[in-house]
This record gives C-alpha cells, structure tokens and sequence, in this order.
C-alpha cells in the first residue's frame, strides 16, 4: 500500500486572472437545516456562472450505493446517467476572483481530499476561506437568523458571532477542511445558521439570506438575493398562518422569543438543551400545511 495514493483531482486549464482569492465550500450531505447552505451555493452559482476547472474522482470518494446516480428513462430506454461529482470551479465578481467547492461530502479518504483541497489552495494563493452550513437551533422565525462561527481565529470567530461554550459534535468535512487550513496558516470560517427547529426540515430561504448577507461582509463579494427575500417573506406569513392556529405552538414560539431576547441581552443563563420543545408535532403539521392539506 502506497504512502501517496494517486492524485484525486484531474485538472481542466487554471483559474485566470487570480485576484485576493476567496475559496467559498458549500458541499451536500452533511448538516443543511432548512437548505440554508444549498440555496446560498446556488444562488453564488447563478449570479456568479463559475466555470469548472477541477474534478475529484468520484469512485475514490464516493459511495455510490449511499449517492446513487441518477437515471433517465425516456420511452423505455436508458438516455442518461448522471453520476455526483464533486468539482472546483471559479469566476470572478468585482474585485475578488472566487473559488467553489461543491458536489457530495466525500464518504472515504477525509485526510487525503483535505491535503488536495489545501494543496489546490496554497497554488491559487487563496487569501480566505468560508464555509457554508445551517443546522436546527432553539429559535424562533420571528426573530432575525443569528448565525455563529467555527473559526481558525479568534478574529474571524468574532466577525460572525459564536456560541460561548465548549462542546464536542461530529465533524463533517467543513471542519477537516478548516484544521487542514489552519496548519497551512490560511484563515478559514464557517458560517453557519440557526434555523428554527421546527422549520428544518423545511426550505427556510431567511438562513439563506443572512449567510449571504455575512459572506459580502466578510469578503465583499454581493449576489442579488431579492428572490430569497421574497422567498424568506413567504415562508415566515406560511409560518405565521400555521402557528396561529394553534395556542400550543403559539406559546412554543414565545418561548422562543424569550429565549433569544435573553440571550441577545446577554442573559444566557437558565436554559438547558432539555428545554427543548420538540417541534416534532409542528413540523409534521407544517408539512402538511405546505402541501395544502391543511382544510382550507
């Protein structure tokens, strides 16, 4: 067995020119409440048309059994078969040429894809990078999305806010990426939002809005996101309609309320995860809602 496995990612031209590099990762399958992140990658596809200039071998990363590729059938016959890739692709908006990493979280070889990307990094003399997520949090949709940091500094932890404790969760690949940049001196952030739990599994375009909203303030990149706007609006009078229908789930949110107010206040104390409602019974009823299969 070899010390240096072959090379994972194959190469297609170089981005040019190369002006203050920001590698921006937002990949699949790993934490994504409400598809905060998902929508945010597309909406940074859409406005910015990166150009491909990297794929990663998706036989060496990829399970396909777990991320089956997709098939077409067209009268009975087999059209096509679109298999996940994991790409690099870049493009330039304003003054800063940036880099995207998309496609499915690798399911093998972390250590080795996390040098590669690294490595990729280093040779475009990427100055930052961001890392895009959302996961479910005691929150209420009334409130403006907080978002908080994984950071390699206590600078960048503080440009985004972060949750004063110590705590140990499973990593994803974001945070591989972000040890991998911290030993090669190259400042990493994760941005991630808090979506209310109840609307996780749920689109919940606000998360997007507020990660968008950080990544222009980080690094002044700015993408049109009026359609996520509207789209947030739309999700929180859906969420209002719902909620007040029902004096349990009412008194749910201004529970919530109280929460965040106190903590924004600074006044965190008192609260402990085991507080936390469920949500279960409200998401199961926002579903239905959505799907119009809430009488009327």
């Amino acid at each position: 067995m070899t010390d240096h496995p072959e090379q994972l990612v194959e190469f297609e031209g170089w981005p040019e020119p190369l002006l203050r590099p920001v590698l921006i990762v937002g990949m699949e399958g790993w934490i994504d409440a409400g598809l905060g992140a998902s929508a945010t990658m597309m909406a940074l596809l859409e406005d910015i048309k990166p150009t491909v200039f990297g794929t990663f071998d998706s036989d060496a990363l990829i399970d396909q059994r777990a991320r089956r590729p997709v098939l077409r059938i067209v009268n009975g016959i087999n059209t096509t078969l679109t298999w996940p890739e994991i790409t690099l692709r870049w493009g330039v908006t304003g003054d800063r040429t940036v880099i995207l990493l998309t496609g499915p979280e690798p399911d093998i070889r972390w250590k080795q894809f996390t040098r590669e990307v690294v490595s990729v990094a280093a040779r475009l003399g990427v100055e930052l990078v961001v890392g895009l997520g959302a996961f479910p949090a005691p929150v209420p949709h009334t409130r403006p999305t907080t978002l908080v940091a994984t950071a390699t500094t206590t600078e960048l932890a503080e440009a985004v806010g972060y949750l004063p404790t110590t705590i140990d969760v499973p990593a994803g690949i974001q945070a591989s990426l972000e040890r991998g940049f911290a030993d090669a001196g190259v400042p990493a952030v994760g941005i991630w939002a808090r979506v209310p739990h109840y609307a996780a599994g749920m689109p919940y375009p606000a998360a997007s809005v507020a990660l968008l909203a950080k990544l222009t303030e980080l690094t002044g990149i700015s993408v049109d996101a009026a359609n996520l706007k509207e789209a947030a609006g739309n999700a929180t009078e859906q969420l209002n309609r719902l909620i007040s229908g029902s004096a349990e789930h009412s008194s749910m949110v201004r529970q919530l309320e109280q929460q965040h107010d106190d903590e924004a206040a600074g006044q965190t104390g008192g609260f402990e995860l085991g507080d936390l409602p469920s949500g279960e019974e409200i998401a199961a009823e926002l579903e239905r809602f959505l799907r119009g299969d809430d009488g009327g």
